[in-house]
Order: structure tokens, then sequence, then C-alpha cells
């Protein structure tokens, strides 16, 4: 899910000191719309360990760096149920959140809302999401977790389990507003610009 808010802030040096000590991480590319592992079912995970781990540590930095607030497995090109959030685009390391296997299990309220994705960059649209919802989960060890969020955080769930479901948020939006973004998208795409 990409993030509408910009900041102007420099990294203090407390900042770029840690990351100067954290080990190099891989930035993946974001695979864009017209990929088909964006709209099919990821494949559930069944193994831990350190190369799991590893691969949620490159998903946040890869994440950081296209400016998103979360980011699904399939949008780096891995076809499985992994999925990490910072609704704080980095400013808070406790706030990240890696779910694996993640499924909504209760939902309430709506709220619309502008939405952009990663995977389709340059387009927004509003969509309609749970106000709360609470979702099980397993952490990068296997254990099995409930974490409940609310507004933007329940939204960043929503639209990153989606994704593990083969669901983009443009299937969301009325035909009129998809069909015209995919008309776009399509002008580029013969233009070279996709």
């Amino acid at each position: 899910m990409a993030d509408k808010s910009t900041s102007s802030e420099k990294p203090t040096a407390t900042a770029e000191a840690t990351e100067a000590a954290a080990p190099a991480r891989r930035i993946y590319p974001i695979v864009k719309y017209g990929d088909p592992v964006l709209e099919k079912p990821a494949a559930t995970l069944k193994n831990f360990g350190a190369e799991l781990e590893t691969l949620a540590e490159d998903m946040f930095a890869s994440m950081y760096a296209a400016q998103g607030v979360g980011l699904a497995a399939p949008q780096i090109g891995k076809s499985i149920r992994l999925t990490v959030v910072d609704v704080t685009s980095g400013k808070n390391p406790e706030a990240k959140i890696v779910m694996v296997n993640p499924e909504i299990i209760h939902a309430e309220g709506e709220v619309r809302e502008e939405e952009g994705c990663l995977s389709i960059p340059g387009f927004r649209g509003y969509v309609i999401r749970p106000q709360f919802v609470t979702v099980r989960a397993q952490n990068l060890k296997g254990e099995s977790f409930d974490i409940r969020g609310e507004n933007l955080l329940a939204r960043a769930f929503c639209h990153e389990i989606d994704h593990l479901n083969g669901i983009l948020f443009l299937q969301h939006l009325s035909m009129l507003k998809r069909d015209l973004i995919k008309r776009k998208i399509k002008k580029l795409r013969k233009e070279g610009e996709w």
C-alpha cells in the first residue's frame, strides 16, 4: 500500500549510525499491475526460519525504499502468504508488523478513503474498507497471534491480505474508474513507460 504522506525531515545522526550497523538489505523491485503473480492466491507458508526472517527484513527495506506502508510477498514476485506493514513508514521500529498466513477474523465499521498501491504506481482511488479489523496470523517463528487494527492500520491489513488472495485495490473501485485506470496503464505500456 502506498503512503500518501510526505516528509522533508532529514535522518538524524543516530538513525544513520543505526543503519550503518545493520546488515545490507536487498531491495526487491516492485512487481507492477499486469504480472500474473499479483492476481493469483498465494501459497500458505509451512516452513519458518532464518531465510523467512531475512526475506521479511528485505521486504521492509523494499517497502521503505518505495515509500509504502505495506508490502505483500506477491508484490516482489513471491507467491507466498507473507506481508509486512508499518504505517509509520519506518519512523517507529516498534510499529513493524510481520504477518505470515494472515486472515481477517473480524471486521466492523466502514470507512471510505483514498488508497493507492505500490504495484499500481501513480493511480489512486476511493475504497470502502472496515474501520476496525482483527487479523489472525503467524509470526516468523510460526507462532499464532491475533492483532487488531483501526483506520489506516486496518486499511493496510485489508489491502495487503487482499494481495495474498490475488485481489488488487482496483477491484474495489467502480467499473468506470477501474476501466479508466486500466486504459491509462495500457497506454503507458504501449509507450514503454510501464
